[in-house]
């Protein structure tokens, strides 16, 4: 079937695979590898692959062909995940097969994020998507389970057509491309929240403290609001908001995203957090490592652009411990393997 998809992908699904170039290239949508596109043809279900970046749509083969029927009697009807039975699915493949849209787009849009966090966010999103077919998902872990969560919002609202996702995201479906892009951009303009501005880094002492390491300054100047801005610290230190956030760090550990004192000059620090893929510095900004893979450098990017869409008294809810233990290791693992082996180059 993948002599068939490279050949059908330049025909029939070339406007999805502009439109998911399109999204791939937003990085207030997507970060690295994450979120997931397909289109149902006929009893084949196009997919991005597990790991595969939206941005390289035009450039790459990143879709994979599954049959839906399969999909839908073997594993979906006999309660199986079926990003379990073929390797290299996304996982989320579950969700999209069980959705009965021929398109659905899954996202990170940190606007979405930014109000899915809230321990308020349907009181808060209910006017805002006024008139528009959507529902609230509470959290729940990807895969099966968010498959079912969405089945059974359905059931409910066969309408639906735009799924929050507590502390995850947004899912849109549509029939076609376009239709689900206009989708997008209604519910984007509609939830829209402008970046809470952050003092300025400090340039010179982190220039400093980068001479002669494996440090450097992120190119992404934004991120450094993590290490100037008080309220993203007090955000950050109560701990994990969602589970990319989770997928950083091999432990999940909130302490990964906590600032650290302004390093000592005897270069102690450099083994102390050497296996960082990036240090927020108190009152002063955000280095990252030499060593840092571009997945890694795509999500810090997305956490600081959700951050600073967070007003210091909002109400947020944080993932609980047993929520980040469901964020399996193997999983996280996996999804950090394939997202850094799509993108070696360094993104900085």
């Amino acid at each position: 079937m993948r002599k068939q998809a490279a050949i059908f992908s330049q025909a029939g699904l070339q406007s999805l695979l502009e439109f998911t170039a399109r999204v791939g290239r937003d990085p207030l949508l997507t970060q690295a590898s994450t979120g997931n596109i397909s289109e149902k043809i006929a009893d084949v279900l196009w997919i991005k692959a597990s790991g595969k970046w939206m941005a390289d749509a035009l450039r790459g083969d990143i879709l994979t062909p599954l049959n839906l029927r399969e999909l839908v009697e073997d594993c979906l009807r006999r309660d199986l995940d079926p990003a379990e039975r073929y390797p290299g699915a996304s996982l989320e493949t579950a969700m999209h097969a069980a959705l009965p849209h021929r398109v659905v787009l899954h996202v990170h849009c940190v606007d979405t994020i930014a109000w899915a966090v809230r321990k308020d966010a349907v009181a808060q999103v209910q006017p805002r998507l006024a008139g528009l077919p959507w529902q609230w998902i509470p959290y729940t872990p990807s895969g099966l389970p968010l498959a079912r969560a969405l089945e059974r919002a359905r059931c409910l609202h066969p309408e639906a057509a735009i799924f929050l996702l507590a502390n995850h995201g947004l899912v849109l479906g549509g029939g076609s491309p376009a239709e689900v892009e206009e989708l997008l951009n209604e519910v984007r303009r509609r939830l829209a929240i402008p970046p809470r501005s952050a003092p300025p880094a400090a340039y010179a002492r982190l220039a400093e403290i980068c001479d002669g390491s494996s440090w450097v300054l992120p190119e992404d100047t934004g991120v450094h609001a993590l290490g100037t801005d008080p309220v993203s610290q007090s955000i950050l230190s109560g701990g994990l908001l969602y589970p990319c956030q989770a997928l950083l760090s091999e432990s999940g550990a909130p302490s990964l995203f906590r600032a650290v004192p302004d390093p000592d000059s005897g270069g102690q620090w450099v083994a102390r957090y050497g296996n960082r893929p990036f240090l927020i510095l108190e009152g002063r900004g955000v280095i990252v490592n030499t060593a840092a893979r571009p997945a890694e450098l795509a999500m810090i990017s997305g956490l600081a652009h959700v951050v600073q869409r967070l007003g210091a008294s909002a109400p947020l809810r944080y993932l609980t411990g047993e929520e980040i233990d469901s964020i399996s290791g193997q999983v996280a693992y996996r999804y950090r393997e394939l997202a850094n082996a799509s993108q070696q180059g360094a993104v900085r």
